[in-house]
């Protein structure tokens, strides 16, 4: 979804309302329009679970980079598969060749509605960004890089009575790699306001880079305001790519010292000067919250009320009320013609009634059967995307920590290096020393014990140069086989999602095409109804059977129909 569902916009103009989206999706309301999509809330006909249903931009179907990002998009966050990243349920292309991404309709606030009351409290502001930081940590795992992160893409809602759950959306411009076909070279996509100077310079996004947006957040969080801010683009990109920060602290000056600190590390214009990765990001996070005292924030004071779930779709009979009805007409005909002398047209009406009724009943077993296997299935891919990524996460978190250690060794041995330079030109000087001295015949015993303290410094410098360069190596070597089973996961998972796609994809078109033939059935069902119904309704003896069907068609009683039913749009 594009922004926060907070209101759902029937427009009479959108021709879209209330048409079914691949045999499975009825569009009940549009919810927003986003730079390559409109969003619609949508129902699924079979299950009757309410969906948010993205449909590619009419003006952009031509536009065949952007409809590969759409793809990506659900191939990246499914893989991802983290409870705070927006899940992703079915994706296609309809009969039209319109692109379609559905996802779990959410209901809740975009964190730039609360941003536009002002400063957050530290604990509540941190608490939010902790959440956004795991959600990235696992995707940078997966190498997923969101690319546009902003205030808009983080919806704020409720779950298991938990308030500020957040739910990052959006994954538009995600990429698993760099394709050149995609874009062109160069190109600056995203959001100015948001925008890592490397994407201001037209680089390709890194997993920084989304770092850095998280510091622009922090920053808009504690402050109220954004770090930079222009009303021409190119002159907010040219202040991400050069201008330093402004400190948290020269704004809201009771800004806690740490949070400050945070900050402006995200904000570094260097990606390398940044935290080395989400993970190194949460446990600074994490070290922050445990330094705050207990406290609870207000998040209801002023607050507009979310929006309510959507109502339930009017319920009327199924298909397993069709031979209900077809007897029904069947003991109208027999009233109305004793004799059996009944039209042949009524006769053969009333045949096709059962026939249908008994064809549709079959279909709606059948469509029901590959539903439930279409659900099992998405179930057990769900699971084992979500054990492999925690897998990762594992790995990748243990990696982090291991490259941090390293890096730390490698420092120390760096400055031990200069140490010992200095420390071998100082036991050269003494030896030069101690020789003209000695051929002077002044030699003493101090000369001597400078040199061998010299010595001893220089033997003590290389024996911890060692140790440091041999941990440091110890340390690289731990990392290169945690990346190594990190990369063996991934491209397990990678496997698994593509077979699952063929899988998903095979099953769902199953279920489109048998949904279809059931609307033709139903089709035939209600002409056959109205058939019956307008040459019934004039027969006296047949009233008060006439009055067991409901719903008018055409002036009277019409055969069932059931809104959100097994095919009924």
């Amino acid at each position: 979804m594009e922004q926060a569902v907070q209101k759902a916009t029937r427009t009479s103009t959108d021709t879209m309302l209330g048409k079914v989206v691949a045999g499975r999706y009825r569009l009940e309301a549009r919810l927003g329009e986003g730079g390559m999509g409109v969003v619609y809330r949508a129902r699924h006909v079979l299950i009757d679970r309410v969906v948010a249903l993205k449909l590619i931009r009419p003006d952009l179907r031509s536009e065949t980079h952007l409809r590969a990002w759409m793809l990506r998009e659900a191939r990246a966050a499914n893989r991802v598969d983290h409870a705070h990243i927006i899940d992703i349920h079915d994706i296609g292309e309809t009969e039209d060749g319109e692109l379609y991404l559905v996802m779990e309709y959410l209901v809740g606030t975009a964190l730039s509605s609360e941003l536009a009351r002002g400063p957050m409290p530290l604990s509540r502001a941190v608490d939010i960004l902790e959440q956004m930081c795991a959600a990235l940590a696992r995707a940078h795992d997966l190498g997923v890089i969101h690319r546009d992160l902003k205030s808009d893409n983080i919806l704020l809602t409720t779950r298991g009575g938990r308030k500020d759950f957040v739910k990052i959306l959006d994954f538009g411009l995600a990429a698993l790699a760099r394709d050149p076909r995609l874009a062109p070279k160069g190109a600056v996509f995203g959001t100015p306001e948001y925008m890592s100077p490397e994407q201001a310079r037209g680089e390709d996004a890194v997993p920084h880079s989304d770092l850095y947006a998280l510091g622009v957040l922090f920053f808009e969080m504690l402050t109220g305001q954004l770090p930079f801010r222009s009303t021409d683009r190119e002159t907010l990109l040219e202040l991400q790519r050069t201008a330093p920060p402004p400190k948290p602290r020269t704004l809201k000056p009771d800004v806690n010292p740490q949070a400050e600190t945070i900050v402006l590390r995200l904000l570094e214009k260097d990606a390398r000067k940044r935290f080395q990765d989400a993970h190194h990001l949460q446990e600074e996070l994490k070290s922050l919250q445990r330094s705050l005292p207990a406290q609870q924030w207000d998040v209801s004071a002023g607050e507009t009320p979310a929006a309510a779930p959507p109502p339930p779709p009017p319920q009327s009979p199924g298909v397993i009320e069709w031979a209900s009805r077809a007897a029904l007409f069947s003991r109208m005909v027999s009233r109305a013609y004793p004799g059996a002398n009944a039209p042949a047209e009524i006769v053969t009406a009333v045949a096709q009634a059962w026939d249908l009724a008994a064809r549709a009943n079959r279909l709606e077993g059948e469509v029901s059967t590959h539903t439930r296997k279409l659900e099992a299935l998405e179930r057990r891919g769900r699971a084992l995307r979500a054990e492999i990524g925690r897998k990762v996460e594992e790995l990748a978190h243990e990696e982090s920590r291991v490259l941090r250690e390293g890096a730390a060794f490698q420092e120390e041995a760096e400055k031990v290096r200069q140490e010992l330079a200095t420390a071998e030109r100082t036991l050269a000087g003494a030896r030069a020393n101690a020789d003209a001295a000695e051929r002077a015949g002044q030699a003493t015993r101090a000369v001597f014990e400078r040199v061998g303290a010299a010595e001893a410094t220089v033997t003590g410098k290389h024996e911890w140069l060692e140790n440091r360069e041999g941990k440091a190596s110890a340390r690289a070597a731990t990392a290169r086989d945690l990346r190594r089973q990190i990369d063996e996961l991934r491209a397990q998972l990678s496997r698994y999602a593509e077979a699952l796609e063929e899988d998903l994809a095979s099953g769902r078109e199953k279920v489109a095409t048998r949904t279809r033939e059931g609307l033709q059935f139903e089709k035939g069902f209600t002409d056959v109804s109205t058939t019956l119904v307008a040459h019934l309704k004039g027969k006296p003896e047949c009233r008060d059977l006439l009055a067991e069907l409901t719903g008018p068609v055409n002036g009277g009683p019409s055969a069932p129909t059931r809104s959100g039913g097994p095919f009924q749009p």
